[in-house]
């Protein structure tokens, strides 16, 4: 009786392991490789899938996952792949520049599965195969360029990078997606001279900077003091000709009436029988000695024409003038 009993729950079990061997539930991103007897059978969906108990089982593949934010990584072995893109942060590596420099570079690899059998079959663990394939195409990559260019061509690096990893990790049905330059540190020596080299550099367009400051201030300084002085002359020029054309009214008005006292002087000497020249000319004469007489640099000494004759018979017309004139009164 004992014995029955052992017996029926033996195959009760036997038949529930059997069932839960035949039951797989795969989780949405995931998928699982199965083999039958040793030979790829199919793959699995999302999803409830059954299999042929103890004759399907699940490929297994080496896998790894990031934990925690200090870079380490934990490795382990499961029959679940997980399709979505994952992230694996490269531990730093030396690396060797075009001039002999070693700089300690970390970075970043996005990659996804695309086809789980190539990734089963093709290639015994992917995620080394990619961090090795990753570190070898990172140095001959960098050792074709100089520091310099290196540190301002990150995204060119980048590209160089992504497209020769997603050729390679094409046949192992991995995909990678991109590659990011987390970090590039040169040597201390290297960043004091880089530091040196930008302060000087800084230094050098300041100086310039104030050069050409300077230089504009002056230049427009001298064209201020150019405009000014073009001004001024203009101003000048102007206030001359002004002058020049007032002195002219004014001599040409002095001449009008000059020439109408002239007129009116002729008029009253022929009425009186005189000589108009003769009056004129003594007129002028005694101007002339009473200026140098009342001049302040008059030395007092009076001087007398050559033809001091003819002053005096000037005179003598303008006696007789007034006397004629006197008699007809």
């Amino acid at each position: 009786m004992q014995a029955g009993l052992i017996l029926v729950a033996a195959i009760a079990v036997f038949a529930l392991v059997t069932i839960a061997k035949g039951i797989r539930i795969v989780q949405q991103a995931q998928t699982i490789v199965i083999e039958r007897l040793g030979k790829y059978h199919k793959t699995l969906a999302s999803g409830i899938n059954l299999i042929v108990p103890w004759i399907d089982k699940p490929r297994a593949i080496d896998w790894h996952q990031a934990v925690g934010d200090k870079g380490l990584v934990r490795h382990f072995r499961t029959d679940r792949i997980d399709l979505r893109e994952t992230v694996y942060v490269f531990p730093s590596q030396n690396v060797i520049t075009k001039d002999n420099v070693v700089v300690e570079i970390d970075a970043l690899i996005y990659s996804q599965i695309t086809d789980p059998v190539r990734a089963s079959y093709e290639i015994a663990n992917l995620p080394d195969a990619i961090e090795k394939l990753t570190q070898t195409t990172l140095r001959n990559v960098i050792g074709e360029m100089e520091l310099d260019h290196i540190l301002s061509s990150r995204d060119t690096i980048n590209a160089k990078l992504r497209a020769i990893l997603d050729e390679a990790t094409h046949k192992w049905g991995a995909k990678v997606s991109r590659v990011e330059l987390k970090d590039i540190n040169p040597p201390r020596d290297i960043r004091d001279a880089m530091e040196k080299q930008m302060r000087a550099e800084r230094d050098r367009r300041a100086t310039i900077l104030t050069a050409d400051a300077d230089k504009q201030s002056r230049i427009l300084q001298a064209e201020g003091i150019r405009q000014s002085e073009i001004n001024q002359a203009e101003g000048q020029k102007q206030a001359r000709i002004l002058a020049a054309e007032a002195e002219a009214a004014a001599r040409l008005m002095v001449a009008e009436a000059e020439s109408k006292a002239i007129e009116r002087i002729t008029s009253a000497i022929q009425g009186t029988g005189g000589d108009p020249a003769r009056y004129l000319i003594a007129i002028r004469y005694i101007e002339a000695l009473r200026e140098m007489v009342t001049s302040p640099q008059s030395n007092k000494v009076i001087y007398l024409p050559y033809e001091a004759t003819g002053v005096l018979s000037s005179l003598g017309g303008i006696r007789e003038m007034f006397a004629a004139t006197t008699e007809k009164k």
